[in-house]
Protein backbone atom coordinates (compact mmCIF):
# COMPACT_ATOMS: atom_id res chain seq x y z
CA UNK A 1 0.00 0.00 0.00
CA UNK A 2 1.53 3.40 -0.55
CA UNK A 3 1.74 6.09 1.56
CA UNK A 4 -1.30 8.11 -0.85
CA UNK A 5 -3.56 4.84 -0.07
CA UNK A 6 -2.36 5.09 3.58
CA UNK A 7 -3.71 8.68 3.63
CA UNK A 8 -7.15 8.00 1.90
CA UNK A 9 -7.61 4.76 4.03
CA UNK A 10 -7.37 6.68 7.36
CA UNK A 11 -9.76 9.72 5.98
CA UNK A 12 -12.28 7.12 4.85
CA UNK A 13 -11.91 5.49 8.59
CA UNK A 14 -12.49 8.89 9.98
CA UNK A 15 -15.46 8.97 7.45
CA UNK A 16 -17.15 5.96 8.78
CA UNK A 17 -16.32 6.30 12.40
CA UNK A 18 -18.54 9.27 12.16
CA UNK A 19 -21.03 7.60 10.65
CA UNK A 20 -21.76 5.49 13.62
CA UNK A 21 -24.21 7.43 15.06
CA UNK A 22 -26.22 6.83 11.67
CA UNK A 23 -29.56 3.83 12.07
CA UNK A 24 -31.03 2.17 9.73
CA UNK A 25 -34.83 3.00 8.55
CA UNK A 26 -37.31 0.66 9.55
CA UNK A 27 -38.49 -2.09 7.57
CA UNK A 28 -41.70 -0.84 6.12
CA UNK A 29 -39.85 2.34 4.92
CA UNK A 30 -36.55 0.07 3.50
CA UNK A 31 -39.61 -2.08 1.50
CA UNK A 32 -40.85 1.28 0.34
CA UNK A 33 -38.09 2.78 -0.95
CA UNK A 34 -37.53 -0.70 -2.82
CA UNK A 35 -40.85 -0.81 -4.19
CA UNK A 36 -40.88 2.99 -5.56
CA UNK A 37 -37.46 2.02 -7.54
CA UNK A 38 -38.97 -1.04 -8.99
CA UNK A 39 -42.17 0.08 -10.04
CA UNK A 40 -40.69 2.92 -11.67
CA UNK A 41 -38.86 0.16 -13.85
CA UNK A 42 -41.64 -2.05 -14.27
CA UNK A 43 -43.93 0.54 -15.47
CA UNK A 44 -41.22 2.00 -17.79
CA UNK A 45 -40.51 -0.78 -19.19
CA UNK A 46 -43.69 -2.56 -19.10
CA UNK A 47 -43.07 -4.70 -22.01
CA UNK A 48 -40.53 -7.28 -20.83
CA UNK A 49 -40.28 -9.01 -24.44
CA UNK A 50 -38.71 -5.39 -26.05
CA UNK A 51 -35.47 -5.91 -27.12
CA UNK A 52 -32.82 -2.87 -26.42
CA UNK A 53 -31.42 -0.74 -28.71
CA UNK A 54 -27.87 0.96 -27.47
CA UNK A 55 -26.13 1.11 -30.35
CA UNK A 56 -27.72 -1.96 -31.96
CA UNK A 57 -30.80 -4.48 -30.67
CA UNK A 58 -29.80 -6.69 -27.95
CA UNK A 59 -33.04 -8.96 -26.61
CA UNK A 60 -34.04 -8.73 -22.78
CA UNK A 61 -32.25 -11.29 -21.60
CA UNK A 62 -28.67 -10.20 -21.71
CA UNK A 63 -26.64 -9.51 -18.81
CA UNK A 64 -27.96 -6.26 -17.63
CA UNK A 65 -31.71 -7.60 -17.84
CA UNK A 66 -30.56 -10.52 -16.08
CA UNK A 67 -28.83 -8.46 -13.40
CA UNK A 68 -32.49 -6.95 -12.74
CA UNK A 69 -34.51 -9.75 -12.54
CA UNK A 70 -31.40 -11.27 -9.76
CA UNK A 71 -32.53 -8.41 -7.47
CA UNK A 72 -36.37 -8.57 -8.68
CA UNK A 73 -36.39 -12.29 -6.76
CA UNK A 74 -34.61 -11.09 -4.08
CA UNK A 75 -37.33 -8.45 -3.43
CA UNK A 76 -40.40 -11.14 -4.31
CA UNK A 77 -38.25 -13.18 -1.26
CA UNK A 78 -39.43 -10.58 0.85
CA UNK A 79 -42.28 -9.08 -0.66
CA UNK A 80 -44.49 -11.93 -2.56
CA UNK A 81 -45.96 -9.14 -4.74
CA UNK A 82 -48.14 -11.23 -7.71
CA UNK A 83 -47.15 -8.41 -10.25
CA UNK A 84 -43.47 -8.99 -9.93
CA UNK A 85 -43.78 -12.63 -10.46
CA UNK A 86 -46.09 -12.58 -13.05
CA UNK A 87 -43.35 -9.93 -14.64
CA UNK A 88 -40.46 -12.96 -14.28
CA UNK A 89 -42.07 -15.76 -14.66
CA UNK A 90 -42.97 -13.98 -18.37
CA UNK A 91 -40.14 -13.46 -19.11
CA UNK A 92 -38.54 -16.46 -18.73
CA UNK A 93 -41.08 -18.17 -20.70
CA UNK A 94 -41.01 -15.51 -23.35
CA UNK A 95 -37.42 -16.56 -24.29
CA UNK A 96 -37.88 -20.22 -23.90
CA UNK A 97 -36.16 -20.56 -20.29
CA UNK A 98 -33.16 -19.98 -23.06
CA UNK A 99 -29.92 -17.74 -23.08
CA UNK A 100 -29.45 -15.24 -25.34
CA UNK A 101 -26.60 -17.32 -27.85
CA UNK A 102 -28.18 -20.39 -27.33
CA UNK A 103 -26.99 -23.44 -24.85
CA UNK A 104 -23.82 -23.79 -26.55
CA UNK A 105 -22.68 -20.63 -25.45
CA UNK A 106 -19.62 -19.95 -23.08
CA UNK A 107 -19.86 -16.36 -22.89
CA UNK A 108 -20.84 -15.83 -19.03
CA UNK A 109 -22.55 -13.05 -19.61
CA UNK A 110 -24.95 -15.21 -21.23
CA UNK A 111 -25.51 -17.41 -18.33
CA UNK A 112 -26.97 -14.63 -15.98
CA UNK A 113 -30.73 -14.94 -16.62
CA UNK A 114 -29.88 -18.79 -15.74
CA UNK A 115 -29.84 -17.66 -12.35
CA UNK A 116 -33.77 -16.27 -12.38
CA UNK A 117 -34.67 -19.61 -14.07
CA UNK A 118 -33.07 -21.30 -11.78
CA UNK A 119 -35.25 -19.34 -8.62
CA UNK A 120 -38.36 -19.27 -10.75
CA UNK A 121 -37.81 -23.49 -11.38
CA UNK A 122 -37.74 -23.45 -7.65
CA UNK A 123 -40.91 -22.10 -6.89
CA UNK A 124 -42.89 -23.75 -9.92
CA UNK A 125 -41.27 -27.52 -9.21
CA UNK A 126 -40.98 -27.84 -12.98
CA UNK A 127 -37.12 -28.88 -13.78
CA UNK A 128 -38.29 -29.23 -17.59
CA UNK A 129 -38.00 -25.26 -18.05
CA UNK A 130 -34.18 -25.79 -17.03
CA UNK A 131 -33.45 -28.11 -20.19
CA UNK A 132 -31.23 -25.28 -21.89
CA UNK A 133 -30.00 -23.73 -18.30
CA UNK A 134 -28.22 -27.93 -17.44
CA UNK A 135 -27.41 -28.41 -21.04
CA UNK A 136 -25.27 -25.44 -20.97
CA UNK A 137 -23.56 -26.37 -17.41
CA UNK A 138 -23.00 -29.99 -18.72
CA UNK A 139 -21.10 -28.58 -21.75
CA UNK A 140 -18.90 -26.79 -19.27
CA UNK A 141 -18.41 -29.65 -16.88
CA UNK A 142 -17.17 -31.96 -19.94
CA UNK A 143 -14.72 -29.79 -21.71
CA UNK A 144 -11.51 -29.21 -19.83
CA UNK A 145 -11.09 -25.06 -20.60
CA UNK A 146 -11.35 -22.99 -17.15
CA UNK A 147 -10.20 -20.03 -18.88
CA UNK A 148 -13.32 -18.69 -19.71
CA UNK A 149 -13.79 -15.15 -17.66
CA UNK A 150 -11.05 -13.84 -18.53
CA UNK A 151 -13.16 -10.63 -17.39
CA UNK A 152 -14.15 -10.70 -13.38
CA UNK A 153 -17.97 -9.34 -14.20
CA UNK A 154 -18.05 -12.89 -15.47
CA UNK A 155 -17.70 -14.37 -12.19
CA UNK A 156 -21.32 -12.59 -11.03
CA UNK A 157 -22.73 -14.05 -13.90
CA UNK A 158 -21.69 -17.28 -14.53
CA UNK A 159 -20.45 -18.45 -10.96
CA UNK A 160 -24.15 -18.25 -8.92
CA UNK A 161 -25.13 -20.43 -11.84
CA UNK A 162 -23.14 -23.24 -10.89
CA UNK A 163 -23.72 -23.05 -7.31
CA UNK A 164 -27.51 -23.47 -8.04
CA UNK A 165 -27.49 -26.27 -10.10
CA UNK A 166 -24.94 -28.08 -7.42
CA UNK A 167 -27.12 -26.86 -4.44
CA UNK A 168 -30.45 -28.56 -6.32
CA UNK A 169 -28.66 -31.49 -7.50
CA UNK A 170 -26.01 -32.30 -5.09
CA UNK A 171 -23.78 -33.07 -7.96
CA UNK A 172 -20.82 -31.59 -6.55
CA UNK A 173 -19.08 -31.56 -9.97
CA UNK A 174 -20.81 -28.46 -10.36
CA UNK A 175 -18.97 -27.00 -7.38
CA UNK A 176 -16.00 -28.52 -8.86
CA UNK A 177 -15.63 -26.84 -11.98
CA UNK A 178 -17.14 -23.66 -10.11
CA UNK A 179 -13.94 -23.27 -7.76
CA UNK A 180 -11.63 -24.26 -11.26
CA UNK A 181 -12.87 -21.47 -12.88
CA UNK A 182 -13.09 -18.76 -10.70
CA UNK A 183 -9.49 -20.17 -9.18
CA UNK A 184 -8.31 -19.29 -12.78
CA UNK A 185 -9.66 -15.91 -12.58
CA UNK A 186 -8.39 -15.17 -9.21
CA UNK A 187 -4.81 -16.64 -9.60
CA UNK A 188 -3.97 -17.24 -13.08
CA UNK A 189 -5.00 -15.29 -16.23
CA UNK A 190 -3.31 -12.04 -16.55
CA UNK A 191 -1.02 -13.32 -13.78
CA UNK A 192 -3.84 -13.31 -11.44
CA UNK A 193 -6.61 -10.65 -11.21
CA UNK A 194 -7.07 -10.70 -7.32
CA UNK A 195 -4.13 -8.33 -6.10
CA UNK A 196 -3.65 -10.49 -2.52
CA UNK A 197 -1.82 -7.30 -1.39
CA UNK A 198 -4.87 -5.02 -1.29
CA UNK A 199 -7.58 -7.28 -1.37
CA UNK A 200 -9.10 -6.21 -4.55
CA UNK A 201 -9.72 -6.99 -8.26
CA UNK A 202 -8.08 -5.58 -11.25
CA UNK A 203 -10.58 -5.60 -13.63
CA UNK A 204 -8.91 -7.78 -16.36
CA UNK A 205 -5.21 -8.34 -17.99
CA UNK A 206 -5.77 -4.60 -19.06
CA UNK A 207 -5.43 -3.09 -15.90
CA UNK A 208 -2.79 -5.17 -14.40
CA UNK A 209 0.40 -3.06 -13.49
CA UNK A 210 2.31 -1.24 -14.80
CA UNK A 211 -1.23 0.45 -15.64
CA UNK A 212 -2.01 2.90 -13.18
CA UNK A 213 -4.41 5.36 -12.23
CA UNK A 214 -3.36 8.98 -12.43
CA UNK A 215 -2.49 9.14 -8.86
CA UNK A 216 -0.60 6.37 -9.51
CA UNK A 217 -2.52 3.79 -7.74
CA UNK A 218 -4.01 0.11 -9.11
CA UNK A 219 -6.92 0.88 -10.69
CA UNK A 220 -9.66 -0.98 -8.91
CA UNK A 221 -13.00 -0.17 -10.71
CA UNK A 222 -15.94 0.06 -8.23
CA UNK A 223 -18.63 -1.98 -9.84
CA UNK A 224 -15.83 -4.68 -11.08
CA UNK A 225 -15.22 -5.06 -7.49
CA UNK A 226 -18.70 -5.24 -6.72
CA UNK A 227 -19.57 -7.91 -8.79
CA UNK A 228 -16.96 -10.02 -7.35
CA UNK A 229 -18.50 -9.46 -3.97
CA UNK A 230 -21.83 -10.69 -5.08
CA UNK A 231 -20.68 -13.31 -6.37
CA UNK A 232 -19.44 -14.72 -3.33
CA UNK A 233 -22.15 -13.57 -1.80
CA UNK A 234 -24.59 -15.67 -4.04
CA UNK A 235 -22.52 -18.48 -4.06
CA UNK A 236 -21.91 -18.90 -0.36
CA UNK A 237 -25.76 -18.69 -0.10
CA UNK A 238 -25.95 -22.13 -2.09
CA UNK A 239 -23.12 -24.18 -1.39
CA UNK A 240 -23.11 -26.02 2.35
CA UNK A 241 -20.54 -24.70 4.65
CA UNK A 242 -18.61 -27.95 4.22
CA UNK A 243 -18.31 -27.75 0.60
CA UNK A 244 -14.13 -28.06 -0.13
CA UNK A 245 -13.84 -24.46 -1.18
CA UNK A 246 -16.12 -22.60 1.13
CA UNK A 247 -13.84 -21.62 3.38
CA UNK A 248 -11.70 -20.28 0.60
CA UNK A 249 -14.70 -18.20 -0.38
CA UNK A 250 -15.30 -17.14 2.97
CA UNK A 251 -11.18 -15.97 3.29
CA UNK A 252 -11.73 -14.17 -0.09
CA UNK A 253 -15.49 -12.13 1.09
CA UNK A 254 -13.60 -11.03 4.59
CA UNK A 255 -10.32 -9.82 2.84
CA UNK A 256 -12.13 -7.53 0.25
CA UNK A 257 -14.72 -6.69 3.43
CA UNK A 258 -12.04 -5.13 5.29
CA UNK A 259 -10.06 -3.42 1.85
CA UNK A 260 -13.66 -1.81 0.94
CA UNK A 261 -14.40 -0.33 4.31
CA UNK A 262 -11.14 1.26 4.25
CA UNK A 263 -12.53 3.32 0.83
CA UNK A 264 -16.05 4.25 1.47
CA UNK A 265 -16.44 7.30 1.07
CA UNK A 266 -17.21 9.66 4.10
CA UNK A 267 -20.97 10.98 2.39
CA UNK A 268 -21.38 7.00 2.33
CA UNK A 269 -20.93 6.08 -1.25
CA UNK A 270 -18.03 4.14 -2.87
CA UNK A 271 -15.71 6.36 -5.75
CA UNK A 272 -16.33 4.29 -9.24
CA UNK A 273 -12.08 4.16 -8.92
CA UNK A 274 -11.87 2.68 -5.44
CA UNK A 275 -8.07 3.60 -4.78
CA UNK A 276 -8.01 7.09 -6.83
CA UNK A 277 -10.87 9.55 -6.17
CA UNK A 278 -9.68 12.28 -8.33
CA UNK A 279 -10.20 10.25 -11.21
CA UNK A 280 -13.99 10.65 -12.14
CA UNK A 281 -15.02 11.08 -8.58
CA UNK A 282 -18.41 11.32 -7.25
CA UNK A 283 -21.48 9.57 -6.23
CA UNK A 284 -21.87 5.76 -7.55
CA UNK A 285 -24.66 3.83 -7.08
CA UNK A 286 -24.18 0.68 -8.72
CA UNK A 287 -20.95 -0.20 -6.84
CA UNK A 288 -22.45 1.29 -3.44
CA UNK A 289 -25.22 -1.21 -3.94
CA UNK A 290 -23.01 -3.98 -4.40
CA UNK A 291 -21.03 -3.31 -1.28
CA UNK A 292 -24.10 -2.87 0.49
CA UNK A 293 -25.38 -6.15 -0.45
CA UNK A 294 -22.53 -8.06 0.68
CA UNK A 295 -21.96 -6.35 3.80
CA UNK A 296 -25.50 -6.35 4.95
CA UNK A 297 -25.55 -10.37 3.84
CA UNK A 298 -22.33 -10.24 6.12
CA UNK A 299 -24.03 -9.32 9.11
CA UNK A 300 -27.30 -10.98 8.71
CA UNK A 301 -25.11 -14.22 8.53
CA UNK A 302 -22.84 -13.67 11.22
CA UNK A 303 -19.46 -13.78 9.20
CA UNK A 304 -18.97 -9.46 9.22
CA UNK A 305 -18.77 -7.69 12.65
CA UNK A 306 -22.11 -5.78 13.18
CA UNK A 307 -20.38 -3.16 15.76
CA UNK A 308 -17.86 -2.74 12.61
CA UNK A 309 -19.89 -2.78 9.45
CA UNK A 310 -23.11 -1.91 10.50
CA UNK A 311 -22.03 1.96 10.37
CA UNK A 312 -20.54 1.33 7.01
CA UNK A 313 -23.82 0.04 5.55
CA UNK A 314 -26.19 2.43 7.39
CA UNK A 315 -24.48 5.35 6.04
CA UNK A 316 -24.56 3.97 2.56
CA UNK A 317 -27.95 3.03 2.56
CA UNK A 318 -29.24 6.57 3.70
CA UNK A 319 -26.84 7.65 0.98
CA UNK A 320 -28.64 5.66 -1.47
CA UNK A 321 -32.16 6.48 -1.05
CA UNK A 322 -31.58 10.17 0.10
CA UNK A 323 -29.20 11.22 -2.46
CA UNK A 324 -29.77 8.75 -5.50
CA UNK A 325 -33.63 7.87 -5.28
CA UNK A 326 -35.67 10.22 -6.54
CA UNK A 327 -39.74 10.74 -6.27
CA UNK A 328 -40.76 8.97 -8.84
CA UNK A 329 -38.51 6.02 -8.17
CA UNK A 330 -35.76 7.05 -11.20
CA UNK A 331 -31.92 5.67 -9.38
CA UNK A 332 -29.51 8.33 -10.07
CA UNK A 333 -25.95 8.39 -10.03
CA UNK A 334 -25.63 4.82 -12.13
CA UNK A 335 -22.35 4.76 -14.06
CA UNK A 336 -23.46 3.10 -17.45
CA UNK A 337 -21.83 -0.13 -19.16
CA UNK A 338 -18.25 -0.21 -19.22
CA UNK A 339 -15.13 -1.72 -17.74
CA UNK A 340 -12.80 1.65 -16.17
CA UNK A 341 -13.92 4.74 -14.41
CA UNK A 342 -13.79 6.86 -17.89
CA UNK A 343 -16.96 4.91 -19.08
CA UNK A 344 -20.31 5.95 -19.07
CA UNK A 345 -19.58 9.37 -17.73
CA UNK A 346 -20.42 11.97 -16.52
CA UNK A 347 -22.35 9.72 -14.08
CA UNK A 348 -24.87 12.33 -12.06
CA UNK A 349 -28.42 12.86 -10.31
CA UNK A 350 -30.34 12.87 -13.11
CA UNK A 351 -27.96 11.27 -16.03
CA UNK A 352 -29.67 8.29 -17.48
CA UNK A 353 -27.66 4.84 -18.09
CA UNK A 354 -27.56 3.58 -21.73
CA UNK A 355 -29.25 0.78 -19.20
CA UNK A 356 -31.21 1.16 -16.58
CA UNK A 357 -31.65 -2.43 -15.73
CA UNK A 358 -28.49 -3.56 -14.13
CA UNK A 359 -28.26 -0.71 -11.36
CA UNK A 360 -32.02 -1.16 -10.47
CA UNK A 361 -31.09 -4.99 -9.44
CA UNK A 362 -27.85 -3.81 -7.66
CA UNK A 363 -30.25 -2.02 -6.06
CA UNK A 364 -33.05 -4.54 -5.10
CA UNK A 365 -30.36 -7.05 -4.24
CA UNK A 366 -28.69 -4.25 -1.71
CA UNK A 367 -32.30 -3.40 0.15
CA UNK A 368 -33.27 -6.94 0.53
CA UNK A 369 -30.23 -7.44 2.71
CA UNK A 370 -30.81 -4.34 4.76
CA UNK A 371 -34.23 -5.00 5.01
CA UNK A 372 -33.43 -8.47 6.86
CA UNK A 373 -30.75 -6.51 9.23
CA UNK A 374 -33.44 -4.84 10.67
CA UNK A 375 -35.33 -6.02 13.43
Amino acid sequence: MTTRTAILTLAAMVGVSCASAQQLPERAQILKTATLVNNYFMKKYADYTAPSNVGRLRPSNIWTRGVYYEGLMSLYEICPDEACWNYAFDWAQYHKWNYRNGASTRNADDYCAGQTYIDLSRLTADPTCLRHVRANMAMLLSTPQNDDWTWIDAIQMGMPVLAKLGHDTGDTRYYDKMWSMYACTRNTIGGGLFNTADNLWWRDADFVPPYVEPNGEDCYWSRGNGWVYAALVRVMNEIPATETHYADYLADFKAMSDALRRCQRTDGFWNVSLHCPENFGGPETSGTALFVYGMAWGINHGVLSRETYLPIVARAWNAMAATAVHPDGFLGYVQGTGKEPKDSQPVGYDTVPDFEDFGVGCFLLAATEVYRIVE
